[in-house]
This record gives structure tokens, C-alpha cells and sequence, in this order.
């Protein structure tokens, strides 16, 4: 499956290894991951090099052609924001992971829409745990 994975860039890279921990994830269960170069330390060096609209536009294209959509959420980010609306609009299946024990918007931890879920976890063998299940789910059933 094409899966959208989706972190803050100018918000912040303090979870940059946790962005790196989940697009292994998603890249080791065979999945193609558009945006796994968002986890990589240097993107922003690399973002500079794009302008805002061509981002914009490629972004949305990802977005309207993947299967589904992870982001991490833990660090705030208007383009996560964005993107996750997007692609709920689109009624693609997102997941939003988050560590526990951060404060998280309540527009993301109070959303009951089909098709959304959260992952709130500790450590990284929960963060694990919890992306292959959805995975799982979500290769059995297209609408999950």
C-alpha cells in the first residue's frame, strides 16, 4: 500500500528519531512511503530548496493518491493539521500517533469520524505494536 506518513518540519525535529522509528515501520511491512524523506535529519536543509507552492501541490498529490495516512502528532504542525483534514476529506483511513503524556489537540482526540485513529504510546515497541495492527487492518479491510 501507498501510505502517506506525515510529521512536523518547521514546528519542530525534536521527535525526528521517532518520525526515523516510523517510517522503518511502514517501510520494513512493504509499504511505499512517499514522504519517508521527512525523517531524515537533514529535510529542513533540504525543505529550503523547495518553494511553498510546488511542496503544496506535491503534498496534496501524495495525499490524494495514497491508501492511507500516519502522522505523528506529538509536536504540533499546521501542515500535519492540514494534511490529516485532507485526507479525511478524501475518506482516507488516518492514524495519528502520538506519545502519551503530551498534550494533544482535541480537534485530533476528540474526532470520531469513520476512518480515524489514534495511537497514544509510551515507547517505541508500542508505537510498533500499535502501527502493525492498524496496518494489518487496514490490508484486510480498505475501509477501515
Amino acid at each position: 500500500m501507498n501510505i502517506y506518513f506525515s510529521c512536523s518540519i518547521t514546528g519542530g525535529r525534536q521527535d525526528q528519531e521517532i518520525y526515523q522509528i516510523i517510517t522503518n515501520i511502514l517501510l520494513d511491512a512493504g509499504h511505499v512511503v512517499p514522504t519517508a524523506h521527512l525523517a531524515k535529519p537533514n529535510v529542513i536543509d533540504v525543505d529550503k530548496l523547495v518553494q511553498p507552492q510546488d511542496v503544496f501541490l506535491r503534498d496534496s498529490n501524495w495525499v490524494h493518491h495514497c491508501d492511507a495516512l500516519v502522522a505523528e502528532v506529538t509536536t504540533p504542525s499546521h501542515g500535519v493539521g492540514y494534511e490529516i483534514a485532507l485526507a479525511l476529506s478524501l475518506k482516507k483511513p488516518v492514524m495519528c500517533c502520538y506519545q502519551k503524556g503530551v498534550r494533544v489537540s482535541k480537534m485530533l482526540t476528540g474526532n470520531t469520524m469513520p476512518g480515524f485513529h489514534q495511537l497514544a504510546y509510551a515507547n517505541p515497541q508500542e508505537l510498533r505494536e500499535g502501527l502493525l495492527i492498524f496496518l494489518k487492518e487496514l490490508s484486510s479491510n480498505q475501509t477501515i
